[in-house]
């Protein structure tokens, strides 16, 4: 009698596979009221907090009116510097709308929508670059790392930066041991191994022949409902009209 296979247990959200959000610190969004401020607000950093849910250091910001939020930390950035929401300076950790900053500007957290609170750009070392302004339409063009260039509502809020970590990954883990106590703390799957290697009582791909087909049906039960879920066909497409 084997047990449940790998799907089965992702599925049923046993502590092994969930996300551990009870260690998390804090989500990290820009304040939903900061985006209609008649004046420029300042704040103040009071403290760097290592979030496991982040890669980044989280910035602990006191604003001047007593409220507080946590924003993802600049490089270069530390403990009692102070910085400007809705201004129209560009200095390290600024909270700006993109229709104020100049060409070439390295920002992050940058919002897709008007208040959404930062989607793009929020990883260990992540910077975008303002490429160009439309004055007219109120819109702005930012390149990516990829060299992607999407363009945004100038209304939208960035960071003005570069995000913290960068490098954290170009670090070896030289031993087993200490990636597989990195991938428990984050729940993920380690050492991943391929389905086709495992024991056939342990996996429907698994067992000394190979060969097995990967298409199940759609009403396949659980336990081997795994692979190409009622594909019509699988593989290269080889050949074609000329």
């Amino acid at each position: 009698m084997g047990k449940p296979i790998i799907a089965q247990r992702k599925g049923k959200g046993s502590p092994a596979y969930a996300s551990p959000s009870h260690r998390y610190v804090s989500k990290v969004k820009y304040p939903h009221y900061i985006e209609n401020l008649a004046t420029p607000i300042r704040g103040q950093v009071v403290d760097l907090v290592d979030d496991p849910g982040h890669g980044p250091l989280l910035a602990k910001v006191i604003l001047e009116d007593g409220k507080d939020f946590y924003n993802l930390a600049p490089e270069g950035m530390k403990i009692g510097d102070e910085f400007s929401i809705g201004t129209q300076k560009t200095s390290l950790g600024n909270i700006v709308p993109l229709s104020a900053l100049v060409e070439g500007t390295p920002i992050y957290n940058i919002e897709l929508r008007p208040g959404d609170g930062g989607k793009f750009a929020r990883t260990c070392g992540a910077v975008a670059y303002v490429a160009t302004k439309d004055e007219d339409k109120n819109t702005v063009e930012i390149r990516f790392a990829s060299r992607k260039v999407k363009t945004l509502l100038g209304r939208c809020l960035a960071t003005v930066g570069i995000a913290s970590g960068g490098g954290k990954k170009e670090k070896p883990y030289k031993k087993a041991g200490n990636k597989m106590r990195a991938m428990l703390a984050i729940g993920r799957e380690w050492p991943k191994v391929r389905r086709s290697a495992m024991s056939a009582y342990n996996h429907p791909f698994g067992g000394k022949s190979f060969g097995k087909p990967t298409t199940v049906s759609r009403s396949t039960p659980p336990g081997r409902k795994v692979g190409h879920i009622a594909a019509k066909r699988t593989g290269r497409k080889r050949g074609g009209s000329l």
